[in-house]
């Protein structure tokens, strides 16, 4: 299977201290900072991008079950609210909020809901972050 990359700079201290996060792909390359992250200001952010990632990947995956299931999906658009909260270790992304809206014909609202649901619960986002199942390794070396 796939393997995605994407990589993070970060210069100097926290909170004054900048970052640049890019996506493998060269499709994104975006400036955060403790006030894009925690703040207002200008900038992207951890979260955003993985709300982004979720909202993504949750749609692919309800396009597909739909399709399994005799429907032909013509839109689909999903938001993600990431919430992130202070806890006694740093931080802790604590909730993702997605909200989906589709056109599909043919499908009745009940059924919609339904296989939104097990969309959800079935998108390889979903099933990371709500059980921990992704090995998370790390391979670290101070530079000379």
């Amino acid at each position: 299977m796939a393997t995605r990359k994407a990589e993070a700079i970060w210069l100097g201290g926290v909170p004054q201290g900048k970052g640049l996060l890019k996506l493998g792909s060269g499709a994104f390359e975006g400036s955060y900072s403790f006030g894009s992250r925690f703040k207002e200001e200008a900038g992207t952010n951890p979260e955003e991008l993985l709300g982004a990632a979720h909202a993504g990947c949750f749609s692919m995956a309800l396009a597909g079950i739909l399709q399994q299931a005799g429907y032909a999906p013509e839109r689909i658009h999903t938001r993600a609210r990431v919430h992130i909260e202070a806890d006694e270790q740093g931080f802790q992304i604590t909730a993702i909020a997605l909200e989906t809206e589709a056109r599909i014909p043919g499908l009745d609202a009940a059924d919609f809901q339904r296989i939104a649901e097990f969309a959800k619960n079935a998108c390889a986002l979903s099933r990371a972050l709500r059980n921990g199942s992704a090995a998370i390794s790390l391979q670290a070396r101070l530079a000379t």
